[in-house]
C-alpha cells in the first residue's frame, strides 16, 4: 500500500545526515533472486481470490509473517513458495490472525494498530524451505538490511508481479504516522528521487539482517511512497521511502500467537488467546 512522499518529508533531516551512504540494488530496479539455497527457501507469495498480491516470510513449517492489510478481507487465501527447481507450490491458507490492536479497514499508512498476520497452512511445506527467526532485535539508523518480495518493478508493469527479487537498503530511522514505523531507503538516492524500494505486491515481505544461511526477519513491509523529486506527469508512489514495521517491538506477540496457531488442529476453531476479532479460519472443504 502507498502514499504520497509529501507526508514523510519531515525525514529531510535523516536523509541529509545520511548522504555518504554507498550504492545499492533494488526490488524495484533489483536482483531477481536465482540461488537455490538462498531467499526462495523463505520468502513466499500471498495470493488471494481478490485478485490481490502480497508476500510473506515463513516461520515455521506451516506459518508464515506478513502485514494485517494483506488478510484482512474475507476471500480465500493461498500461499505459493518456489522450491529448488524454482517450480512453484502452491498452498490453501486455513486461518489468519493478525495483531490484536490491527484496525481493518484502514490503509496502511492510516493504521493506527499494528500491521502484523500470522497465517496458517493446511500443511508443512517440506524439508526444502527454511522459515526465519523474527527474533532479530531492532533496526538501529544507518544500518544496512534487506528487502525481499514478489511485487512489481514498477506501478503501471502489473504483469512484472510474482518473480522474488531483493535488495540492500538502509535504515533512516522511525517515524511516527498514525504508527510507529520504521522507514528504509535506497542507499544512493535517499529518496529524493526514484530508487529502490517496495512497491504492489510486497507489503507483507520481510525486511533482513544477516545473510545466506544467516538471516534473521526484523521487520515487516507495510506501505511505501513515492521519491520527494517527481515529474508531475509521471508520479509514482514506488521508490522513494518503504515503511516497515519493526517485528523486534512485538517479538511477544508472534511467539505467543505462533504457538497457539501451532497447535491447531484440523476441524478446531482458532483459539481466542491473543488475536483479533477480524481473525479468520477457512471453512473445511465439501466431502
Amino acid at each position: 500500500m502507498l502514499v504520497n512522499a509529501l507526508r514523510v518529508a519531515r525525514l529531510g533531516a535523516a536523509l541529509v545526515a545520511l548522504t555518504s551512504a554507498g550504492p545499492a540494488m533494488a526490488v524495484i530496479n533489483g536482483a531477481v533472486s536465482r540461488d537455490p539455497d538462498g531467499l526462495r527457501a523463505s520468502v513466499v507469495r500471498i495470493e488471494s481470490t481478490r485478485g490481490e498480491i502480497c508476500s510473506g516470510t515463513l516461520i515455521g513449517p506451516d506459518l508464515v509473517l506478513t502485514a494485517a492489510h494483506c488478510v484482512m478481507h474475507r476471500a480465500g487465501y493461498s500461499v505459493v513458495a518456489v522450491d529448488r527447481r524454482f517450480r512453484q507450490q502452491r498452498v490453501l491458507a486455513v486461518a489468519a490472525s493478525m495483531h490484536p490492536d490491527f484496525v481493518p479497514g484502514t490503509t496502511p499508512e492510516d493504521q493506527p494498530g499494528i500491521d502484523l498476520a500470522l497465517i496458517k497452512l493446511e500443511r508443512p511445506l517440506g524439508p526444502e524451505f527454511q522459515p526465519l527467526d523474527p527474533r532479530g532485535g531492532a533496526i538501529t539508523t544507518g544500518e544496512a538490511v534487506d528487502i525481499a518480495g514478489f511485487g512489481v518493478v514498477a506501478e503501471n508493469r502489473r504483469n512484472t508481479a510474482g518473480t522474488l527479487r531483493s535488495a540492500q537498503l538502509v535504515s533512516i530511522g522511525s517515524l511516527e504516522v498514525a504508527n510507529k514505523v520504521t522507514m528504509v531507503t535506497d542507499r544512493r538516492r535517499f529518496a529524493e528521487t526514484t530508487g529502490s524500494g517496495a512497491c504492489l505486491g510486497d507489503s507483507g515481505g520481510p525486511i533482513l539482517r544477516g545473510g545466506r544461511g544467516g538471516y534473521q526477519i526484523v521487520g515487516v513491509v507495510s506501505w511505501s511512497s513515492g521519491a520527494m523529486r517527481q515529474n508531475a506527469r509521471a508520479r509514482t508512489a514506488c521508490g522513494g521511502f518503504t515503511a516497515v514495521t519493526p517485528t523486534g517491538e512485538h517479538a511477544g506477540w508472534i511467539a505467543s500467537r505462533s504457538a497457539e496457531l501451532a497447535r491447531i488442529q484440523p476441524g478446531e476453531a482458532l483459539p481466542a488467546g491473543r488475536g483479533n476479532r477480524s481473525d479468520w479460519m477457512a471453512r473445511p472443504a465439501r466431502r
